[in-house]
């Protein structure tokens, strides 16, 4: 998904990911476009990642596409990939786009972009 100054965010079908791994995160967020979000965490083989996705289980009607789907923070796990390309985090803990060599900036997320 793109969204204005923003990277692509990557949102994939909880078919495709190994739920064992996920467990629930306390607290949430608002967004004005998608709705309620909701956080997970990830704990593989004792390695824990908080707040390493997030979800919107009921999103607004024009987001209704990626219901119950989930989005990774890339800098909040080992690696995260784009075909063949190791993705590089957004700057700052509060956007989660992946960014490649095809992707150009500006971005929000680094110190004083907060407020574009």
């Amino acid at each position: 998904m793109l969204e204005t100054s923003h990277p692509p965010v990557y949102y994939i079908s909880p078919r495709d990911i190994a739920q064992d791994y996920l467990q629930t995160a306390p607290g949430n967020s608002w967004c004005e476009f998608k709705g309620q979000a909701k956080y997970w965490s990830l704990d593989v083989d004792g390695r824990r990642a908080e707040n390493a996705a997030w979800s919107y289980p009921t999103p607004s009607a024009a987001f209704a596409d990626i219901a119950e789907y989930l989005a990774f923070y890339a800098s909040r796990v080992d690696e995260c990939w784009v075909d063949d390309e190791r993705v590089r985090p957004q700057d700052g803990d509060f956007y989660g786009g992946w960014i490649t060599s095809r992707i150009v900036g500006p971005f929000k997320g680094g110190t004083g972009t907060r407020g574009w």
